[in-house]
């Protein structure tokens, strides 16, 4: 295949890509970073002097090559680098069992010649296919073209390479482990999925906030927390980008580009309807929607932008955010890109412009971004528009330049191509025993009375009831059919309870998407002839294809977004005829958000909640329900008890949730309250909340300082003590309450969290550090500012402190 095409289109591209030497001189000209051209105009690629060209020099700086790089470059080149192509331009990906090695020439050279920055390449096929497509997109950008450039080549990897690859559990879950050595690890094995193919971007991660429960995308992120986001992301984006490919440059930094999204103040969008308006100010955007990205996508590769508006503001053209903020205050430098379509959103929704010309000139200057896919393309009408001087070539080359230094930084001009021996990283038996690991850990134990859980196998029979009993629930951004590489819940008890006499009696009960109750009476009858009874029911979301396909039915995912956060159809009713039976009753909730039911709370003798898993759920479920794992879990959302007492998020501002709550009692009886009237802003289970099957305490907390300077930080440190009976990890929380500030803060914040792993009557000393800039406040001058005061510090969970103390600030 190389062969053939190197010989035969050779001839036929370098005609078609010689270049545009008026555009060339115009690039040259607003550029002259050496005052005079040093490579002849007829061939960019090449010095004058015969000498290696610095930006081919793999020896050189990454600033030096793309200074050397940038002004060879025609304004069409540039435009191509910054739009996003496909390579189902010059591939068939419509059958995804179809496994032909052949592919479109002329549908090649139309695509490299307009869209050739960076290819969307996230389809379902053999896993040859994949690397024979992008080892056909490379060798004609390295061989074929005048200057050489190779492609980002991308794909999704949200909670797992979407191409097949392993499915790890939705972000919510992954956070719910508190674990930022664990995410670090899977999102390497993400990449090493990823990088023997050829893809060098990947589209994640989400870092907005779960603040707003009815958005259809909660399953997405990270939590309602700012720093618990900030965490978890920055160990995903480590994990991912660290290591070089294979046979690249010593510059090179990273060997994937991870893509922080969507930046930024997506993920709260009024009425929780997708891409609809953000209200909110400066301080909000800066000490909330903000810190995540800071912390954890400075040195990301790039960043992708929100469909949304910001205080009216569209996303994608705040020049405020995207400019004095991201690249002028923090100093970013790689690539931006808009998200699929949303620069024609510019004309079609937010009606800040009514051509295309409009809305390239906006997207570009104002957010010095490329432009993905799945809109009109619009920013093919840059070329002419800077012809004639409409649009500031220097906001072009800015943006080219970013795209270059993320492409040096990966080193692909070395080595852009899918590796021989890809299928040797690709669902490997370490990523599967790590992928075990982190299943175990975000399962959250919301109640346990009575020491209900864990069971015990020498029971004679379990009752396994509930439409999420036999079903895999992955959530949103994974491939097509993905569910059929994973285990369900009856599957895992099965395989866990093989070896013994437990009997599994299992009834569906009821639909998820229905108030059909003709499947009660087998539930009650599995139930009565059990010993205790385990119902699974919750929400749902679909894969990529059926997601968007018409006629499918979901309740979370993107572009799928709630009225109510209670359980659908006949799901309640289900659990509460079980209870009914008298028989020990165990609710999982498998979802992908919160589920708003205080009843099962108030009346369940368990509750377990498992966030969307990934391909081992059902198996880790088990050993967690029989003890043979003692669950770890904690809360990175709040569950509220009503959509109506919603925003329910722990971190809210002082005096914000006074409660005098009333309430409806089991036989309709009404206590009337005043915050809410017949209700109560007190969420059912609290950010930071999950139990365990032994018991923690902790003593000798300390401060190594209880006085600090404005630029000092401060460890803290205390002794966790396992005082149960077993092993179990534990998850130390630290928040800070500052006691009087010049505006109003947070009731608490998250400033520190470790999880330890403690052998049953073992203890540790557990230190973290809180820098003082965590402390700081956006004033009423619109600075950051850390003020003297007084700083309470607390360990425990953030509806539980354990042990308290004080600092000073001065």
């Amino acid at each position: 295949m190389i062969k053939a095409l190197s010989r035969g289109l050779l001839p036929l591209l370098l005609l078609v890509y010689s270049g545009n030497l008026l555009g060339s001189a115009i690039a040259a000209t607003a550029l002259q970073p050496r005052g005079d051209l040093h490579f002849p105009l007829e061939a960019r690629g090449t010095d004058k002097d015969g000498s290696l060209p610095i930006y081919k020099n793999p020896g050189a700086s990454i600033e030096a090559r793309v200074d050397d790089l940038l002004p060879r470059m025609t304004v069409e080149e540039k435009v191509s680098q910054i739009i996003q192509g496909d390579m189902n331009g010059w591939m068939n990906f419509n059958d995804p069992l179809d496994n032909t090695l052949t592919f479109n020439a002329s549908g090649l050279v139309e695509m490299m010649g307009l869209k050739a920055g960076s290819i969307w390449g996230g389809y379902l096929a053999p896993w040859e296919k994949i690397a024979f497509g992008i080892n056909v997109g490379q060798k004609y950008l390295m061989e074929n073209t005048t200057l050489g450039i190779p492609a980002l080549f991308q794909t999704e990897g949200l909670h797992g390479f979407t191409d097949n690859g392993t499915i790890w559990p939705s972000p919510i879950g992954l956070a719910a482990s508190f674990n930022t050595d664990l995410l670090q690890q899977a999102a390497a094995t993400i990449a090493d999925e990823a990088e023997g193919l050829g893809y060098s971007h990947v589209f994640a991660p989400v870092l907005d906030l779960s603040r707003e429960l009815r958005w259809g995308r909660v399953e997405e992120n990270f939590g309602e927390d700012p720093f618990l986001t900030g965490e978890m992301g920055h160990a995903y984006v480590t994990g991912l980008q660290s290591g070089r490919r294979r046979n690249v440059s010593s510059t090179a930094i990273a060997r994937m580009a991870a893509t922080c999204k969507h930046f930024a103040a997506f993920g709260s969008p009024q009425g929780g309807l997708n891409i609809a308006q953000v209200s909110g100010g400066e301080r909000e955007l800066r000490t909330m929607f903000l810190k995540p990205f800071n912390r954890a996508c400075v040195d990301s590769l790039s960043i992708m932008t929100a469909y949304s508006s910001y205080d009216g503001i569209p996303a994608i053209a705040n020049s405020h955010m995207l400019v004095d903020i991201l690249r002028n205050e923090w100093g970013y430098n790689y690539w931006v890109t808009s998200d699929a379509g949303s620069v024609d959103l510019l004309i079609s929704t937010h009606g800040t412009c009514d051509t295309r010309e409009c809305a390239a000139k906006t997207a570009l200057e104002n957010g010095l971004s490329g432009e993905m896919g799945g809109g009109t393309y619009t920013y093919l009408t840059l070329p002419d528009q800077i012809s004639s001087a409409a649009v500031d070539v220097k906001a072009l080359d800015t943006t080219v330049a970013a795209m270059l230094r993320t492409k040096f930084s990966l080193g692909l001009f070395e080595n852009p191509y899918p590796y021989a021996d890809f299928d040797s990283t690709l669902r490997t038996s370490k990523t599967r025993a790590l992928l075990h690991d982190m299943e175990r850990e975000t399962i959250v134990l919301l109640e346990n009375r009575q020491n209900t859980l864990p069971l015990s196998k020498t029971i004679e029979s379990i009752a396994v009831i509930g439409p999420q009993a036999d079903r895999v629930s992955f959530g949103d951004y994974v491939f097509f059919n993905a569910a059929l590489n994973g285990i369900s819940p009856l599957a895992g008890l099965k395989q866990h309870l093989a070896n013994t006499s437990v009997k599994i009696n299992y009834a569906e009960g009821s639909k998820l998407w229905s108030n059909d109750v003709s499947g009660f009476d087998a539930a009650v009858t599995a139930a009565k002839s059990s010993d205790v009874a385990v119902v699974l029911v919750g929400t749902w979301s679909l894969d990529q294809t059926l997601l968007w396909t018409p006629g499918t039915n979901a309740t979370t995912g993107e572009h799928v977004d709630v009225s109510s956060l209670a359980l659908v159809g006949a799901q309640l009713k289900l659990v509460q005829a079980v209870k009914a039976t008298g028989k020990p009753t165990i609710v999982v909730l498998v979802s992908g958000k919160p589920v708003a039911e205080p009843w099962i709370q108030q009346h369940a003798d368990a509750v377990i909640q498992q966030f969307y898993p990934g391909e081992l759920g059902g198996f880790a479920l088990a050993e967690v329900l029989f003890g043979d794992v003692n669950p770890s879990g904690k809360l990175p959302v709040s569950f509220p008890r009503s959509v109506g007492t919603t925003p329910v998020f722990y971190n809210y501002i002082k005096g914000s949730r006074p409660i005098d709550a009333g309430h409806i009692g089991d036989d309709g009886t009404l206590a009337f309250g005043h915050q809410y009237v017949l209700d109560s802003p007190v969420p059912i289970w609290n950010f930071g909340h999950g139990l365990s099957y032994t018991t923690f305490n902790y003593t000798n907390l300390k401060l190594s300082k209880s006085t600090i300077g404005r630029d000092e930080s401060v460890s803290i440190s205390v002794t966790v003590h396992n005082t149960g009976r077993i092993q179990g990890k534990e998850v130390v929380q630290v928040y800070s309450t500052d006691v009087v500030s010049s505006v109003a803060t947070p009731n608490q914040e998250l400033v520190a969290f470790k999880k330890v792993d403690l052998e049953a009557g073992a203890s540790t000393t557990v230190t973290m550090t809180v820098v003082s800039s965590q402390l700081a406040v956006w004033s009423q001058k619109n600075s950051w500012v850390i003020e003297s005061g007084k700083f309470i510090v607390k360990i425990g969970t953030s509806d539980q402190t354990f042990l308290s103390t004080s600092l000073n600030v001065q």
